[in-house]
């Protein structure tokens, strides 16, 4: 505690001067009670919430006068200081704005903070001394909110007429009531009960959802794997990615999966199941997971029941695995068919829909930002702009000041750029350059391999504003048209990044590799100075390996015998380091190294981003030599810090496949006439080099992204955490791994890269000064990171498929050559197949009988058309009967398809392919257009959008206010709508001109 004394001189009442003293103690640490706190503050207790938009922090008189009013749930957030509590009659509000600001200073800016009053001199005074405390009228704030909390309490108060009007089952239980948390826990213990996350499949939202066990095992029941649940009853009002806890039925009540393609529309006749599986109803939910959703407003016909002030609305979810929502409104009519970002308040069991409020509005459906923006916040990514204070701890580089190395660097690092030929591989037009490679003979027979990367920790202190906004982030988000770095340009596109002729600072590993069986010699870790000389591109650098006559940017200036003698030097490089990459690759395959097939495809896209393209990436051996050598880097690296840091290194591991989800490629290939066997990864990885069918190279590639699907996902993990035989990497065979070789975009390098930088300093006997974090603080943040990974691989694959749409949307699918392709089946379902079309790497369902009954035959010419008749399925093939004959289509078969877009107000859109012959389309092979000719038949996608958007700004769109059309508030200015403002601009890419087009390399 601190003693502080204040001394006051009063007069008595017969004029006497009195001298007062009077004594204050203050704590020397005050808990913050925030969940956002990175201080280390005890916070016993409650703590506020960190996913809102600011903190409130009301001054006495507000405290007196409004105590009933700030007591309201919808208020959250509020913090009410000593001096509010204590000194009523005082009034102290510079205390109290004291006291915000402290807020604000203590959370790193993370959390804006709003002081609310009464008088009108405190806000003059205090609203803008600090950026980021706000202080206005609890009138001005109050209004923002209360045209929802009259809402709240009509809801409340007439909860039980509502059911009836909208429900019509005179308020009668539509679901049991959970099971007490007691219950539940003792049920779990004895086993009786089931706890797990909820997982809804998304093609069959209302019928199937499963329960993947958490710690479960027991002899008494055959679960192996997850728990179906079948129907809303038995998902008993629980959201997908809710904590539940499941019961199992009796046996014979078990039900299996349905095995016919759906559209989502789950009402389309019969669907057969699969063999019966463990099937559940769920009793209980642990921990929620609600979550900010994106509904579409439906038009008229979804408005459910209507009063003076409000209308109630079943609002449509954009992911098809939530429930419908109930919310009220007054601005029905205007948002019909815009995207709004809603929020569950409850959901009662007497209600069969969950009950929510409405945050803001993102835009009208199918604009190309609101559908953007949908996928951002759908895969929980918000992301705002860098803060002037994070900016401020950034080195500077312009004109007037240029960036150089410091002296005191240059004497600790090793100096490689007058030694090394360092050069960096990429794809075309990249901008953060965050490896770079090198090799050179040595004497004695000795070669030197070199991978350089960028050095992000000299330039983010670990604790910084610039470090905790990259932790929160995790990642660098790719999308189809753009991204959004983990770190500020000055370092993603400049100073970290290795770009050609820069002087630049890494973290390097040499290896001294025997020049014949190039096994390692010696290896060196550590601090550098480099200059890339290159900077090439992947195409480039394979060109040069192929002999190619091609153009260095770099050289363009030298003369003819100078410019040949450099790209002699540069073409030697390439082939010594793809000769080692060679070696490498052979030494993991004979452990037992996958190589497996993803479908990777990008929006080729022009200076004016007009699409010009859907391009699958072409795999070269160029993307394999820079990948074995990140490899092993990673691997080498992983080996070091694990031996300095045995209990809290962090790295990856890629646990064993579930041996069930091979069924469909071992199934497959046995109909080919393969064998696949699944055992272990060396022997997975020997069938599928030997299911190579000759007449048809898909068919390789086809198993092996089957495989691919079958993994099981890599995750970030504390080597404390697990038992070192779980540290293994299953698909690149290695036991150790992490990721060291791209800081720039990814957090979890920038973790490795300081636990190397600590174990070296251990190596030299340095003492550092703050200690390597503990088990459980590297633990908790492997989880944050793998969770944010899994929201930037999700959205960017979300934004591909939008993209793919957008591609194919504008054209006519019965005239437009781009809509008609090859496609090979790989799939046989009880109503049609899945097809793969290698031209755009899309991947989807085709139909053989529709909704109608009707079945796809094919004629003699082998085009298609739609018949009365049936369909039998067999395991290589599907065979529709009409009167006009039989039709056969078997795995593998190359057909004909038609690519058109199934447009949805109120979901994303999704391409939808039709059989249009039974034959490979004749020009599958040469029907590649040139980008001339490809550009000339794309129109642009983004001017598309903007002009349609002027054009129903001026026709259809309805008259709002910003305040109306962005955040549903009144036309009153609110301090509400200005954050919620402010947190919308960091969906904006400030730097449009230099985004890039996706890319994971």
């Amino acid at each position: 505690m601190i003693k502080t004394e204040r001394v006051l001189h009063l007069k008595s009442c017969v004029g006497r001067k009195v001298r007062v003293v009077r004594e204050h103690y203050l704590r020397e640490r005050v808990p913050c009670c925030s969940s956002l706190c990175q201080a280390d503050c005890v916070n016993d207790g409650k703590l506020l919430p960190g996913d809102l938009t600011h903190y409130v922090v009301p001054d006495v008189a507000v405290v007196v006068d409004y105590l009933e009013i700030l007591e309201f749930r919808e208020l959250q957030g509020i913090i009410f200081t000593q001096t509010a509590c204590q000194a009523l009659q005082n009034k102290n509000r510079r205390c109290v704005y004291s006291a915000a600001v402290w807020y604000y200073n203590h959370l790193a800016g993370m959390m804006n903070i709003v002081m609310i009053t009464e008088d009108p001199e405190a806000v003059a005074q205090f609203s803008s001394l600090t950026c980021g405390v706000y202080v206005i009228s609890v009138q001005d704030y109050l209004q923002s909110f209360w045209s929802d909390l009259q809402a709240a309490h009509e809801l409340f108060s007439s909860i039980s007429q509502a059911q009836q009007e909208t429900e019509g089952d005179d308020g009668e239980k539509e679901f049991p009531e959970h099971l007490p948390a007691e219950v539940l826990e003792a049920g779990i213990k004895s086993e009786r009960y089931i706890q797990g996350t909820l997982n809804v499949n998304k093609h069959r939202a209302q019928n199937e959802a499963f329960v993947r066990p958490k710690n479960f095992s027991t002899k008494s029941t055959d679960l192996t794997w997850d728990v179906l649940v079948c129907g809303r009853k038995n998902r008993n009002r629980a959201v997908h990615g809710d904590e539940v806890v499941v019961e199992l039925l009796p046996k014979n009540e078990w039900r299996g999966k349905g095995t016919a393609l759906t559209d989502g529309d789950e009402k389309t006749g019969e669907d057969n199941e699969s063999t019966p599986l463990p099937t559940g109803r769920i009793v209980g939910i642990l921990q929620r997971n609600w979550r900010d959703y994106v509904v579409t407003f439906p038009t008229r016909d979804g408005i459910q029941s209507q009063s003076r002030n409000s209308q109630r609305i079943l609002t449509i979810p954009w992911d098809q695995r939530i429930p419908k929502i109930r919310i009220s409104t007054q601005q029905a009519e205007a948002l019909q068919d815009h995207r709004v970002v809603v929020r569950i308040d409850s959901w009662e069991s007497t209600s069969f829909y969950p009950n929510g409020h409405s945050v803001r509005v993102l835009g009208r459906a199918g604009e190309l930002e609101t559908e953007v923006q949908t996928i951002l916040l759908e895969n929980c990514i918000h992301i705002l702009p860098f803060s002037d204070a994070q900016l401020r701890e950034m080195p500077v580089n312009s004109l007037e000041k240029p960036w150089t190395v410091d002296p005191s660097e240059v004497a600790e690092r090793r100096d490689l750029r007058d030694s090394h030929l360092v050069f960096s591989i990429d794809p075309r037009g990249c901008e953060d350059v965050d490896d770079t490679l090198s090799v050179r003979k040595l004497p004695d027979r000795r070669l030197e391999l070199g991978v350089h990367i960028a050095d992000v920790t000299h330039f983010v202190k670990e604790g910084s504003l610039t470090d905790l906004e990259a932790r929160s982030r995790a990642t660098t988000y790719y999308l189809a048209d753009r991204r959004y770095d983990m770190l500020p340009a000055i370092l993603s596109a400049d100073l970290c990044s290795l770009l050609g002729g820069a002087d630049r600072y890494a973290m390097s590993v040499l290896w001294e590799l025997d020049a014949e069986s190039l096994e390692v010699q010696e290896v060196w870790y550590g601090r550098t100075l480099i200059r890339s000389s290159y900077q090439l591109h992947y195409e480039l650098a394979q060109a040069l390996l192929n002999g190619e006559q091609v153009e260095v940017l770099e050289l363009a200036n030298l003369g003819p015998q100078e410019r040949d003698s450099k790209v002699a030097q540069l073409t030697e490089a390439l082939e010594m380091l793809t000769h080692v990459a060679r070696h490498l690759r052979a030494k993991r395959d004979r452990g037992g190294a996958l190589e497996l097939e993803g479908v990777e495809v990008g929006a080729q896209l022009d200076e004016e981003r007009n699409i010009t393209a859907l391009v699958p990436r072409q795999p070269l051996e160029v993307h394999e030599t820079v990948a074995e050598c990140m490899i092993y880097a990673n691997h080498w690296v992983a080996r070091k810090i694990q031996e300095a840091f045995p209990n809290q290194a962090l790295l990856r591991r890629h646990p064993p496949p579930q041996q069930e989800l091979f069924n469909q490629l071992v199934d497959t290939a046995k109909a080919k006439g393969f064998t696949i066997d699944t055992r272990s990864n060396k022997a997975l990885a020997a069938s599928l080099d030997r299911a190579v069918d000759p007449q048809d190279p898909l068919v390789n590639r086809l198993f092996r992204m089957m495989a691919t699907t079958a993994m099981s996902q890599a995750l970030y993990f504390s080597t404390g955490a697990h038992p070192q035989d779980q540290y293994y990497h299953y698909g690149l065979a290695l036991d150790r791994y992490t990721h060291f070789t791209s800081p720039i975009r990814r957090y979890a390098d920038i973790v490795v890269h300081r636990l190397l930088t600590a174990a070296l300093d251990m190596e030299r006997g340095v003492v550092s000064g703050k200690a390597p974090a503990s088990n459980k603080e590297v633990e908790e943040m492997a989880h944050h990171i793998n969770s944010k990974n899994r929201a930037a691989q999700a959205a960017q694959m979300r934004s591909t498929a939008l993209f793919q749409c957008l591609f194919f949307k504008e054209r006519d699918p019965q005239t437009d050559p781009c809509c008609v392709a090859d496609a090979v089946i790989y799939s046989i379902r009880d109503n049609g197949v899945l097809v793969f079309i290698p031209e755009y790497g899309v991947k989807g369902p085709v139909y053989l009988k529709n909704k109608e009954g009707l079945v796809v035959v094919a004629r003699q010419d082998g085009s298609c058309d739609w018949q009365g008749g049936t369909v039998r399925k067999c395991p290589d093939r599907i065979t529709t009967t009409s009167s006009c004959g039989t039709s056969t289509f078997k795995l593998f078969d190359h057909i004909t398809v038609r690519i058109s877009v199934h447009s949805s107000t109120c979901h994303a859109d999704r391409l939808n392919l039709e059989v249009i012959s039974n034959k490979p389309h004749h020009s599958a092979k040469s029907q590649q257009p040139s980008p001339q000719g490809r550009s000339q038949l794309v129109k642009e996608v983004v001017r598309q959008n903007e002009e349609a958007l002027a054009q129903e700004k001026t026709a259809r769109r309805p008259k709002l206010s910003k305040e109306e059309r962005e955040f549903r508030q009144s036309k009153t200015p609110s301090l509400y709508s200005i954050l919620e403002e402010i947190r919308e601009l960091a969906l904006m890419d400030l730097e449009m001109a230099s985004r890039l087009p996706a890319t994971t390399a």
